[in-house]
């Protein structure tokens, strides 16, 4: 099997992060969970700058992004990284609770890999999470050199 690889988690919600690194932790589907807690924080993240100045270096292996955040909302972060073409390759998975058609079909539009509406359910929403661990983690293949693995 593949070497564990990191994941960014872009997400507000207190609940929703301590769920997801919950359910990633307990299958043991990624080497490291790095929470960011809006927009901007995963742009700081992603370009190694502010509080992750000294992170090091490498991309994640997928990047797990919800659309409603403070500061910068996942579509403004989805715009910028698939219009950057060096981060253009890192597999971005929209999980979110809206089920809005034009996020949906924004999303689709500036390039993201998957569209992920969050289950209400618990069982269900760790059985996503895990199956997205699973997949962008361990199964998928990234481009060469996209990924540093740790």
């Amino acid at each position: 099997m593949n070497t564990l690889k990191r994941i960014l988690l872009a997400e507000d919600d207190p609940k929703d992060v301590e769920l997801t690194v919950g359910a990633l932790a307990e299958y043991n589907l990624a080497n490291e969970v790095v929470v960011a807690r809006d927009g901007a924080e995963a742009l700081d993240y992603i370009y190694r700058r502010g509080l992750f100045a000294d992170r090091p270096p490498g991309n994640p292996a997928v990047i797990l992004l919800d659309l409603k955040m403070p500061k910068l909302d996942g579509l403004q972060v989805l715009r910028q990284l698939k219009a950057d073409e060096s981060m253009r390759c890192i597999p971005i998975v929209t999980l979110t609770s809206s089920r809005e058609d034009f996020d949906l079909e924004e999303c689709y539009k500036l390039g993201v890999n998957a569209y992920v509406v969050k289950p209400v359910r618990f069982t269900e929403f760790v059985e996503v999470v895990k199956g997205l661990g699973v997949f962008w983690a361990l199964i998928n293949e990234p481009p060469p050199g996209s990924v540093k693995k740790p």
